[in-house]
């Protein structure tokens, strides 16, 4: 007995629409009523984002998105206002507008007059007209929120972080790249350090402060008091840090990423704060770091040996401070030490007999290497991808 694709019951079909991409999964709605039918239920769509541009009025859109199931929007282009998409999505989970540039504090002001408790994720990164009388809603209304992106709008000050402090207590992400007005006390309201005026946002886990030029130690002492949870750190292009803050970082036990990229006050002295507090981290980041050099790799291999992600681009390191370090460092498995114009072959060498569950490195403008060296490297057994330019050698393209 032959059995038609079209004998399958509505669930089994709603299971393989499942697998489709978003495209797909709106074509296949137009092929016949069944498949219509079924590719509506909210298993085909769900953790699905709709990606919009509210340019006219459409009054079968947001019903259309409810009645399966989306809750996550993004929005292309803003033409309409705000309030539209809250009136017409009033369980929404998840909000972006990153590069919403023409959307002001009036607009986003007149969307959000209530509580809209299930509003999990806001995403305003690049909405420059943005300002501290926008967060002030938003910790108003959206008490819920546990991840809020303010990548490059560069007009919140530390009364809008006060005002953060004060409403938005289960965030659990923050993004502040390039707020160039963030200062120490800011941080200070985040960490709770003004329970007086906010409680701080002690729950956070990942917080971003990339390119925050105010920021001092005591920012960082600031966050190694009150915020004991986070996981995350970006803390790259922050010149104002230097080696003294490592020592507030160096006991932050839940700490799994630091990335202190391009920090120019971070030298060897600050590497062993790390190392020797009671860090436990995953992954660090101090490329371009051009005070770094092989006097730190002895003190990660002392204390920071758990590491499985180590980039040191650009860093003064040399074999010396490779053969200091790769002992002991088990765990690693991405190394990205390109542009370190020092290494040589010898290097790869030692690379290749101790980091044996290395599985990408980078070796971008390490001009002193040679094809023994990389033969050496390509025959790491786990190795899936080497860097060395403007390609990628995958495992398939190994040297024999």
């Amino acid at each position: 007995m032959e059995t038609h694709i079209s004998c399958l019951f509505p669930e089994i079909l709603a299971m393989i629409f499942s697998y489709l991409d978003v495209r797909d999964k709106g074509r296949v709605a137009q092929v016949c009523t069944a498949w219509r039918d079924a590719s509506y239920h909210k298993s085909v769509w769900r953790g699905v984002e709709a990606k919009l541009h509210l340019r006219r009025a459409n009054p079968s859109l947001f019903p259309s998105l409810q009645a399966r199931g989306i809750r996550r929007v993004q929005i292309l282009s803003l033409r309409r206002s705000l309030s539209y998409v809250i009136q017409g999505m009033p369980n929404i989970e998840s909000l972006n507008l990153s590069g919403c540039y023409n959307l002001t504090d009036n607009g986003l002001g007149h969307a959000f007059v209530q509580e809209i408790p299930s509003l999990r994720v806001l995403n305003l990164s690049l909405c420059k007209q943005i300002t501290d009388s926008s967060l002030g809603r938003i910790a108003q209304y959206l008490k819920n929120l546990e991840v809020l992106e303010l990548g490059g709008c560069s007009n919140i000050t530390n009364t809008g972080l006060l005002l953060i402090a004060w409403g938005l207590h289960r965030l659990k992400s923050l993004n502040l790249r390039s707020c160039r007005h963030v200062s120490d006390v800011g941080i200070g309201h985040l960490a709770g350090m003004t329970r007086s005026a906010a409680e701080g946002c002690l729950s956070l886990e990942h917080l971003t402060l990339q390119d925050c030029q105010k920021l001092t130690d005591l920012s960082l002492k600031h966050i190694s008091k009150g915020l004991t949870r986070l996981r995350v750190l970006n803390l790259s292009f922050c010149g104002g840090i230097s080696d003294t803050g490592m020592i507030h970082l160096s006991h932050m036990t839940s700490l799994w990423t630091l990335n202190l990229r391009s920090c120019d006050n971070i030298s060897d002295t600050g590497i062993m704060h790390l190392a020797m507090g009671t860090l436990r981290l995953s992954g660090l980041d101090v490329s371009f770091c051009d005070k770094i050099g092989d006097q730190s790799l002895a003190y990660i291999a002392q204390g920071l040996y758990q590491l499985k992600s180590l980039s040191l681009c650009s860093c003064h390191i040399s074999d010396d401070g490779i053969n200091r370090m790769v002992r002991q460092m088990h765990e690693l498995r991405t190394l990205n030490i390109g542009q370190c114009v020092r290494i040589t072959d010898k290097g790869l060498e030692l690379i290749a007999d101790h980091l044996t569950q290395l599985t990408g490195i980078d070796l971008y403008g390490c001009t002193k290497i040679t094809k023994r060296g990389l033969e050496r490297i390509t025959q790491l057994p786990y190795l899936k991808v080497l860097n060395l330019g403007l390609w990628q050698m995958t495992e398939s393209e190994k040297v024999r």
